[in-house]
């Protein structure tokens, strides 16, 4: 069971906007989260960014955070954390592993992603490490 916590997520404040958008654009049956207040919450970060209203295929519903400055990811923080706090929602919870990406990372987003991957390495095997006799 996945689980992230609202007010003390453990993320930078850009890494849980792009989380909790993630999570309400996605698919997922199991997410505690009524598919309602998902749509909502979406619809009111990408008003921040946007005059044009939202797109209503869901493989279309992706924000693009680059427009943004720190104002409006502040806002966007506030929103979602008082929006599910209003719910009751103090955990998203869902149950999925981590899968692949959907889409191929755009040569843009390339240097990022490296420099992610660095800082957060993936976990070398138990067994593999050298033992300490």
């Amino acid at each position: 069971m996945q689980r992230l916590d609202i007010n003390h997520p453990g993320l930078p404040d850009l890494q849980f906007v792009l989380m909790v958008l993630a999570l309400c654009s996605s698919e997922l049956e199991n997410l505690n989260m009524p598919d309602a207040l998902r749509r909502s919450l979406f619809d009111r970060c990408w008003a921040m960014l946007h005059d044009d209203p939202p797109p209503a295929k869901k493989e279309d519903r992706i924000l693009d955070l680059r427009q943004g400055d720190e104002l409006a990811l502040q806002a966007m923080v506030e929103l979602i954390r008082s929006t599910l706090t209003e719910h009751g929602i103090s955990q998203l919870t869902w149950d999925h592993p981590p899968s692949e990406p959907s889409r191929p990372t755009t040569p843009e987003a390339l240097p990022l992603v490296e420099r992610l991957q660095q800082l957060n390495p993936p976990p070398t095997d138990i067994a593999d490490r050298p033992r300490l006799d």
